[in-house]
């Protein structure tokens, strides 16, 4: 279950090297399958979450500065995941619903 205390990220890595952070729990848009994403080159944006599955696992060397660029704009609280887990999906649809 998601604790209020921190906010899940996962990384992953285009097959051209750029470093995308995906935040399953947060919608991306009005539609439950998008989640928000942020990438350094172009900053938030809606992603499918299916992007998770079509993407690589960043290791920590990999998503090192966009970590930090993360931490630098206030995402002080970021506990990193590797894949989305089904409690992930339940609070972003729990968030959509809210804002509906």
């Amino acid at each position: 279950m998601k604790n209020k205390n921190f906010t899940p990220v996962i990384f992953r890595k285009f097959p051209e090297g750029d470093i995308i952070a995906m935040f399953p729990t947060f919608p991306g848009d009005y539609n439950q399958n998008t989640c928000c994403s942020y990438i350094r080159i172009g900053g938030y944006s809606s992603a499918t979450i299916d992007l998770i599955y079509a993407t690589k696992p960043a290791i920590e060397q990999e998503y090192k500065n966009l970590l930090e660029e993360l931490v630098n704009i206030g995402y002080d609280d970021l506990k990193i995941y590797q894949k989305n887990q089904y409690w992930m999906t339940q609070e972003r649809i729990k968030e959509l619903n809210s804002i509906r």
